[in-house]
């Protein structure tokens, strides 16, 4: 049970409900909006961030999903999991895959992956004593502009985990495929 209680629904502002709505329709996420929701300014403005964000990311799917998982793995988020695990999974790894991801030699991930899953490792556990290889590495797959997306999605990620844990959301179901 989540430590915080879920906004009703009647006692919310107009543009809460439509905050609420629009994250909604980004993916399945009524457990988190209605506890966000106590904090109408802090619902706004993720559901804002997120939606913008996935409309004009220049990261492909398998990249931020890959970078989400990582990060919830290495935090052991089990809501952020619930959410992105299937959706790496429609991107072409297997559940096996998904549960070696951490591990070096895993044989689904390609090289652009691998150097993913590194530097949201890196990120996540020491980003303030990260070697400059570990940027330079994701240059020859993505220019600076994706590699500032995907740093933030990472840090952003790691957010999540620790808020979602914080407050222990409880994952919604059914379990979302479709997450960005």
């Amino acid at each position: 049970m989540s430590r915080i209680p879920p906004t009703p629904i009647d006692a919310m502002s107009s543009r809460t409900r439509a905050d609420c709505a629009a994250l909604a329709a980004y993916g399945p996420f009524q457990n988190w909006a209605g506890i966000a929701a106590q904090s109408p300014v802090v619902l706004h403005h993720v559901t804002e961030m997120l939606v913008n964000m996935r409309a004009e990311t220049a990261l492909p799917r398998r990249v931020i999903e890959l970078a989400m998982v990582t990060v919830s793995q290495l935090n052991a988020c089990d809501y952020c999991l619930s959410h992105h695990v299937p959706s790496l999974k429609v991107t072409g790894l297997s559940p096996e895959g998904v549960e070696r991801l951490l591990e070096a030699e895993n044989t689904e991930l390609e090289a652009r992956d691998k150097s993913v899953v590194r530097y949201a490792r890196a990120v996540t556990e020491r980003s303030g004593r990260m070697r400059d290889a570990e940027v330079s590495d994701l240059r020859q797959w993505f220019d600076e502009g994706q590699i500032v997306e995907l740093t933030w999605r990472i840090a952003l990620g790691g957010a999540f985990n620790r808020f979602n844990d914080a407050l222990q959301i409880e994952a919604e179901e059914p379990l979302a495929t479709d997450v960005a």
